[in-house]
């Protein structure tokens, strides 16, 4: 070997066992000798430690310094001592010498020593000396930097089979196929035959000189047991192909086996250009296609069908390999190209381009070049351009049928940024070093946020750091100052981002984007390191402030911001105090975002509705962190400033509307402010907070409730009272059809409408919200049971209807009682049900606070809308009873009759209007928003005595019940001798048959 720069080498000498194969390897011991008198101590020390004729196998450690800096060619060949005589001590005999290590001395006296082949650097060495360089193929030990040569030398690998004299390696490395199909599971399993520490598994991609280190991720899963370790990788694809290592350490050597992955391309990996394409033979005799694949580590070829008139050709560019095809001679007729890749031992890739000739009369768009070239395209095509060079994607264009162009739709992304997203993507999946690689990407992020110059630019920079975000929620790893200034940086830029040319269009496709940022800044502001605290940060649109604690807390932590309107933030003591008992250390982040409210998609929550609310500009966020775990309780107690209108506290909650977020009022409350006119919120938990006011809002009026609860009562009294006296005359009032109609359904209206009120009455005393199940079942009860009461109405107005339109026509008992079971039961457990099922999971079903429908979503137009509808066939009903009253009478009686008629009227509008619920038609003066108390005060006072109506007008003013009641009570009085009103239904069906024999 020759030494280029220095007279030094390290070598080592072994000594084959004598007698025995096996041997008994001793500790290796360190000499120096000078130039060949080195072989003589050596063997004077093999002397002292072999006096015994024992088979030993020694590695010394041995410095010979050439002063010609040749290596002689005696020390390569094989050294035999004479042999030993008889009185002498016995000797070992020295059978070869190899070489171990091989060193270079630089300029400034260093020594850069490398590992010939069999031999390697001992652990221990390895890790006190530092590489020659950065280990690219991830050997560090492979070649190491001493400042002088003594330190130690390559060692022997293990010994392994003496036939093929390679070392034994203590482990094998078995793959379950090194053709992965796309989609397919790749599985990897090291079986261990010695304990093995340090083990790791990396992928080095084709062409790429350094290796990625795998960890457990969305993809990536890594098992270990005794003796055995695995590696599966799920959902394979091209950015999975390459060589896999596994890394370990055992017998005090590094040790690393390879096996070496393909995986096929789909059609879905292949960039087309054109996809499709109308084309004018006239106007352009020739045109050219292509389809470009990326690198991978299976050689493929393009064959191009139909290729006649043809010329085929191939290029590669950053990382993509292109296929051309530029086609000289136009087809006279419609035709498909197919771009075949073939890749030997794999079925063909077929990716087919579709030409359209253009006719003479077809229809076309003009050629169009004020921004792009647009060439002549038929009717109902889709043309498309390239895009820029630095940019990846397309622009697409639509020729309307008439001939019109559409709008320009582009798809073109920035190919730093791609990349910077494939990055991100493929670390999320487990490829990579988060700790190492997420600071190196949020780095570029503000600079590729300056850029950014397309919807699909900004689409993929919020995607980057969403992938980020949750890469370093998993992976536990915290942000230095410079990274944390990075992504605020890069949140600034993406907020002052135009409104229309980007955020409009970029929420067009996705309009949870907003979503997405929010969500993505707040996992990553609260990772801050702990010896970076505290820590401040102010730019136009962000504003941080973070705070470290340690076992003792202020008073309160208060935070304030100088924003316009200001705001400020705390959290009391009595809150952050159980936090402290464990002794962790607690770090406090108040994140300002301006801007973003706005960015935000308009869904809100359970108690919101669909009303449109004003926003004060700011999203503040607050998170408090225990060591590594986030915390999400926490009472925090916030002032966003002066406010118009009715303020409404509420949180972005990331799980509602299927994931894509809304605003929730859920634990959160407005409240007066002690100090200031303004209205403070006060929340019990920790999120993304925010204020929402209403224009338009209905004042609350303590009287109005109290009012309700009074009339809910005296109208259950009532009630109670009706079931008493039907106990008593019931017999007496069903002796005919149509009387027992009336009479159960008004009996059954009678228990439903009890029930209701006992039950809306007793709701404000249940624990409120979704997670009670006692208030779920009060506000599906009360749904059910005023339905159930409303279609009891329906019923009974229905039998009234038929009677007035057919006279002599009497309806079977039989049949129509079954009918009004189901009509009076069936139809609204059925509405309750499906209202329930529909919007309990959307968080719309309960009103914020109580125990009954919501009143901004659609589950209160579940009730309001039957009862309406029911309200208006009944008036129809009423105005249809008037008539035949006032026909007959008014045109031919006398005067005398006129008024006995009109008395009829007014005593049936007075006793039907209640029965029937036409006083909830009052309810739609009470939904409108800009409404004064009026209607609201009328609206309760009417409905809340509907059981005293009922029980005054539908049952004691019945003439049959006064019959029966007095002859129960009163049967000393002679009958004639108490006059009474007449049922109205009575009157109104007798009057009717009376007109109708006068007709006759």
């Amino acid at each position: 070997m020759v030494c280029s720069a220095a007279l030094l080498l390290l070598l080592a000498t072994t000594l084959p066992p004598l007698g025995s194969p096996v041997a008994q390897a001793s500790q290796p011991r360190q000499s120096q000798a000078g130039g060949e008198s080195g072989s003589g101590q050596l063997l004077d020390l093999l002397d002292q430690e072999n006096g015994a004729r024992e088979s030993a196998l020694v590695s010394v450690y041995v410095h010979l310094d050439l002063s010609d800096k040749t290596w002689p060619s005696e020390l390569s060949r094989t050294l035999t001592l004479p042999a030993a005589s008889a009185s002498s001590s016995p000797r070992p005999l020295l059978t070869g010498l190899r070489l171990t290590t091989e060193c270079k001395v630089s300029h400034e006296g260093n020594f850069y020593c490398a590992c010939l082949s069999g031999y390697q650097w001992n652990t221990s060495i390895c890790l006190h000396y530092p590489p020659c360089q950065s280990p690219h193929n991830h050997q560090p030990c492979g070649c190491l930097v001493f400042s002088h040569p003594e330190p130690g030398y390559c060692q022997l690998l293990p010994p392994g089979s003496p036939v093929t004299c390679l070392p034994a390696v203590p482990g094998i490395l078995n793959l379950n196929s090194q053709l992965q199909l796309p989609g397919d599971t790749l599985s990897l399993t090291l079986r261990l035959s010695q304990e093995a520490t340090d083990l790791s598994w990396f992928l080095r991609h084709p062409g790429s000189p350094s290796p990625i280190l795998l960890q457990p991720g969305t993809q990536v899963s890594v098992t270990s047991s005794h003796g055995q370790a695995a590696l599966s990788v799920s959902n394979m694809s091209h950015h999975w192909a390459g060589e896999y290592m596994s890394c370990f350490e055992a017998q005090g050597f590094n040790w690393n086996l390879y096996e070496v992955v393909r995986v096929p391309l789909k059609a879905t990996d292949v960039a087309r250009f054109p996809y499709q394409l109308s084309i004018s033979c006239a106007t352009s005799p020739g045109f050219q296609l292509s389809c470009c694949i990326p690198s991978t580590n299976l050689a493929y070829t393009a064959a191009w069908r139909p290729g006649e008139g043809s010329k085929a050709s191939s290029f590669n560019e950053s990382g993509f390999q292109c296929f051309v095809l530029a086609v000289q001679r136009c087809p006279m007729a419609d035709t498909t190209y197919t771009c075949d890749l073939q890749s030997p031992g794999l079925a063909p890739l077929r990716v087919p381009i579709s030409i359209t000739i253009i006719q003479d009369g077809d229809i076309t768009c003009p050629e169009d070049a004020s921004v792009l070239t647009w060439n002549v395209t038929k009717a109902g095509h889709m043309a498309q351009a390239p895009c820029p060079e630095s940019k990846r994607g397309i622009v697409r264009r639509l020729c309307g049928a008439d001939g019109v162009w559409g709008p320009v739709h582009s798809s073109c992304t920035d190919a730093r940024l791609l990349a910077l997203f494939t990055r991100a993507k493929l670390l999320q999946t487990g490829q990579g070093s988060p700790a190492e690689e997420v600071p190196q990407i949020l780095a570029q992020l503000p600079g590729q946020a300056a850029e950014a110059s397309s919807p699909s630019d900004l689409l993929t920079l919020l995607s980057t750091m969403k992938h980020l975000a949750d890469v370093v929620a998993k992976a536990r790893i915290q942000l230095d100052r410079s990274a944390l200034k990075n992504l605020l940086i890069a949140t600034d830029k993406v907020l002052d981002m135009d409104t229309r040319s980007l955020w409009t269009l970029a929420q067009a496709r996705k309009p949870w984007a907003g979503s997405t940022l929010l969500l993505a800044v707040e996992n990553l502001a609260c990772s801050l390191c702990p010896q970076d605290h505290p820590f401040a940060f102010s730019l136009p649109n962000v504003l941080l402030q973070s705070q470290l604690f340690g076992p003792t807390f202020p008073a309160d932590y208060s935070i304030s911001f100088p924003t316009r309107p200001p705001l400020q933030a705390q959290i009391p003591r009595h809150s952050l105090a159980p936090l402290a008992r464990n002794g962790t250390e607690i770090s406090i982040t108040s994140l300002v975002l301006r801007k973003l409210d706005h960015l935000l998609p308009s869904n809100y929550g359970q108690g919101l509705g669909d009303s449109i609310y004003a926003t004060p500009g700011l999203v503040l966020v607050i998170s408090i962190m225990a060591g590594d775990r986030a915390l999400s309780q926490g009472e925090v107690i916030m002032d966003f400033g002066n406010t118009n209108g009715s303020p409404h506290c509420v949180f972005w909650d990331h799980s509602l509307f299927q994931g894509r977020g809304g605003w929730s009022k859920e634990g959160c409350q407005a409240q007066a402010a002690s100090t200031s006119p303004t209205a403070q919120c006060l929340c019990q938990h920790l999120t993304a907070f925010s204020v929402l006011m209403s224009p338009h809002t209905v004042p609350e009026e303590p009287a109005l409730a109290l009012l309700t609860q009074v009339g809910l009562g005296a109208s259950i009294l009532a009630l109670l009272v009706c079931l008493g006296v039907y106990r008593l005359v019931w017999r007496v009032v069903v002796r005919n059809k149509v009387s027992y109609f009336r009479h159960a359904a008004l009996l059954n209206m009678v228990f439903c409408l009890l029930a209701a009120d006992t039950c809306f009455l007793g709701a404000p005393f249940l624990p409120p919200g979704p997670q009670s199940p006692l208030c779920l079942a009060a506000a599906f009860l009360c749904h059910f049971l005023y339905l159930a009461t409303f279609f009891w109405m329906l019923a009974q107005a229905l039998v009234l209807a038929h009677q007035l339109l057919f006279v002599f026509h009497q309806l079977p008992k039989h049949r129509v009682l079954p009918l009004m079971v189901l009509l009076g039961y069936l139809c609204p457990l059925g509405l309750a049900g499906v209202t329930l099922g529909l919007y309990l999971p959307q968080g719309q079903y309960l009103r914020e606070g109580e125990c009954w429908l919501d009143g901004k979503g659609g589950a209160l137009y579940t009730f309001v809308g039957p009862v309406l509808a029911i309200v208006g066939v009944n008036g129809l009903v009423l105005a249809m009873a008037m008539l035949k009253l006032l026909r007959p009478s008014l045109s031919e009686g006398p005067p005398a009759e006129k008024r006995q008629a009109l008395l009829g009227v007014l005593k049936a509008l007075l006793i039907l209007t209640p029965i029937f619920g036409l006083t909830w038609g009052l309810g739609l003066a009470t939904l409108l928003e800009e409404v004064s108390t009026v209607p609201h005060y009328i609206f309760t006072i009417l409905n809340t005595l509907q059981g005293v109506f009922i029980l005054l007008f539908g049952c004691l003013m019945d003439r049959k019940v006064q019959e029966a009641l007095r002859k129960r009570f009163c049967r000393a009085q002679a009958p004639n001798s108490t006059i009474s009103l007449a049922t109205s239904e009575g009157y109104i069906l007798e009057h009717s048959k009376g007109g109708s024999d006068t007709a006759r």
